[in-house]
Protein backbone atom coordinates (compact mmCIF):
# COMPACT_ATOMS: atom_id res chain seq x y z
CA UNK A 1 0.00 0.00 0.00
CA UNK A 2 1.40 3.37 -0.86
CA UNK A 3 1.12 6.01 1.84
CA UNK A 4 -0.07 9.75 0.07
CA UNK A 5 2.74 12.65 0.72
CA UNK A 6 0.81 13.86 3.71
CA UNK A 7 0.03 11.08 5.51
CA UNK A 8 4.10 9.64 5.06
CA UNK A 9 4.94 13.46 6.30
CA UNK A 10 2.63 13.21 9.15
CA UNK A 11 3.79 9.61 10.13
CA UNK A 12 7.60 10.75 10.18
CA UNK A 13 6.54 14.06 12.01
CA UNK A 14 4.77 11.80 14.31
CA UNK A 15 7.52 9.00 14.89
CA UNK A 16 10.15 11.98 14.90
CA UNK A 17 8.40 13.77 17.83
CA UNK A 18 8.00 10.95 19.69
CA UNK A 19 11.61 9.73 19.30
CA UNK A 20 12.56 12.89 20.52
CA UNK A 21 10.37 12.58 24.05
CA UNK A 22 11.68 9.39 24.55
CA UNK A 23 15.20 10.45 23.89
CA UNK A 24 14.75 13.13 25.63
CA UNK A 25 13.00 11.42 28.77
CA UNK A 26 16.24 8.99 28.47
CA UNK A 27 18.57 11.64 28.64
CA UNK A 28 17.07 13.59 31.69
CA UNK A 29 14.76 10.95 33.20
CA UNK A 30 15.73 8.99 36.61
CA UNK A 31 18.81 6.77 35.53
CA UNK A 32 19.04 3.42 37.72
CA UNK A 33 21.97 1.29 36.86
CA UNK A 34 20.34 -1.92 37.71
CA UNK A 35 17.62 -1.39 35.73
CA UNK A 36 17.74 0.67 32.65
CA UNK A 37 14.17 2.34 30.88
CA UNK A 38 13.30 0.48 28.20
CA UNK A 39 9.97 0.15 26.62
CA UNK A 40 10.47 -3.21 24.18
CA UNK A 41 7.67 -5.48 24.20
CA UNK A 42 9.10 -8.16 22.21
CA UNK A 43 11.82 -8.28 25.35
CA UNK A 44 9.55 -7.88 28.31
CA UNK A 45 7.15 -10.66 26.41
CA UNK A 46 9.91 -13.42 25.58
CA UNK A 47 13.23 -12.53 27.55
CA UNK A 48 14.72 -12.11 24.27
CA UNK A 49 16.00 -8.84 22.85
CA UNK A 50 14.58 -7.53 19.48
CA UNK A 51 16.69 -6.45 16.72
CA UNK A 52 16.15 -2.54 18.06
CA UNK A 53 16.87 -3.20 21.60
CA UNK A 54 19.66 -0.67 22.66
CA UNK A 55 19.14 1.58 19.84
CA UNK A 56 17.94 4.29 22.87
CA UNK A 57 20.96 3.93 24.76
CA UNK A 58 22.73 4.22 21.27
CA UNK A 59 21.51 7.39 20.67
CA UNK A 60 22.19 8.80 24.01
CA UNK A 61 25.86 7.41 23.66
CA UNK A 62 25.76 9.15 20.26
CA UNK A 63 24.27 12.51 21.77
CA UNK A 64 27.46 11.88 24.65
CA UNK A 65 30.55 11.93 22.21
CA UNK A 66 30.89 7.73 22.59
CA UNK A 67 30.43 6.30 18.96
CA UNK A 68 32.38 3.59 19.60
CA UNK A 69 29.81 2.58 22.15
CA UNK A 70 26.76 3.60 20.23
CA UNK A 71 27.82 1.31 17.60
CA UNK A 72 28.54 -1.37 20.64
CA UNK A 73 24.68 -0.94 21.56
CA UNK A 74 23.43 -1.02 18.39
CA UNK A 75 24.66 0.22 14.98
CA UNK A 76 20.98 0.89 13.87
CA UNK A 77 21.19 4.07 16.56
CA UNK A 78 23.29 5.42 13.50
CA UNK A 79 20.32 5.00 11.57
CA UNK A 80 17.68 5.85 13.54
CA UNK A 81 20.38 9.02 14.53
CA UNK A 82 20.32 10.29 10.78
CA UNK A 83 16.52 9.87 10.08
CA UNK A 84 15.79 11.81 13.45
CA UNK A 85 18.09 14.67 12.21
CA UNK A 86 16.83 15.02 8.29
CA UNK A 87 13.26 13.88 8.35
CA UNK A 88 11.95 16.94 9.92
CA UNK A 89 14.08 19.35 8.07
CA UNK A 90 13.61 17.82 4.65
CA UNK A 91 9.89 17.76 5.70
CA UNK A 92 10.38 21.63 6.87
CA UNK A 93 12.11 22.52 3.56
CA UNK A 94 9.46 20.47 1.48
CA UNK A 95 6.26 22.66 2.98
CA UNK A 96 8.21 25.93 2.55
CA UNK A 97 9.34 25.11 -1.26
CA UNK A 98 6.10 23.62 -2.10
CA UNK A 99 7.91 19.98 -3.09
CA UNK A 100 7.93 16.59 -3.06
CA UNK A 101 11.55 15.11 -2.84
CA UNK A 102 11.12 13.42 0.54
CA UNK A 103 8.07 12.04 -0.98
CA UNK A 104 10.03 10.99 -3.99
CA UNK A 105 12.92 9.72 -1.96
CA UNK A 106 10.86 7.65 0.05
CA UNK A 107 8.80 6.03 -3.06
CA UNK A 108 12.45 5.11 -5.21
CA UNK A 109 13.70 3.30 -1.63
CA UNK A 110 10.41 1.63 -1.67
CA UNK A 111 10.48 0.20 -4.77
CA UNK A 112 14.51 -0.49 -4.18
CA UNK A 113 13.83 -2.54 -1.18
CA UNK A 114 11.20 -4.59 -3.24
CA UNK A 115 13.88 -6.19 -5.17
CA UNK A 116 15.45 -9.41 -3.69
CA UNK A 117 19.15 -8.37 -4.61
CA UNK A 118 18.87 -5.61 -1.62
CA UNK A 119 16.15 -7.10 0.47
CA UNK A 120 17.62 -10.34 1.28
CA UNK A 121 21.44 -8.58 2.30
CA UNK A 122 19.22 -6.24 4.51
CA UNK A 123 17.39 -8.70 5.91
CA UNK A 124 20.33 -10.85 6.49
CA UNK A 125 21.89 -7.56 8.19
CA UNK A 126 19.07 -7.14 10.58
CA UNK A 127 18.80 -10.56 11.68
CA UNK A 128 22.42 -10.97 12.09
CA UNK A 129 21.75 -7.83 14.65
CA UNK A 130 19.41 -9.89 16.73
CA UNK A 131 21.94 -12.81 16.88
CA UNK A 132 24.31 -9.87 18.17
CA UNK A 133 21.88 -8.57 20.27
CA UNK A 134 20.75 -11.84 21.85
CA UNK A 135 24.60 -12.78 22.35
CA UNK A 136 25.30 -9.72 23.92
CA UNK A 137 22.49 -10.19 26.83
CA UNK A 138 21.43 -6.92 26.10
Amino acid sequence: MMLGRNKLYSLLLLACTAGYLWFFYSLTGPQDAQKPVGLCFIKHATDLPCPSCGTTRSLVSLAKGNFYEALRLNPMGYIVALIMLSAPLWILADLILKNNTLFKCYYKIEQHLKKPFLAVPLIFLLLSNWIWNITKGI
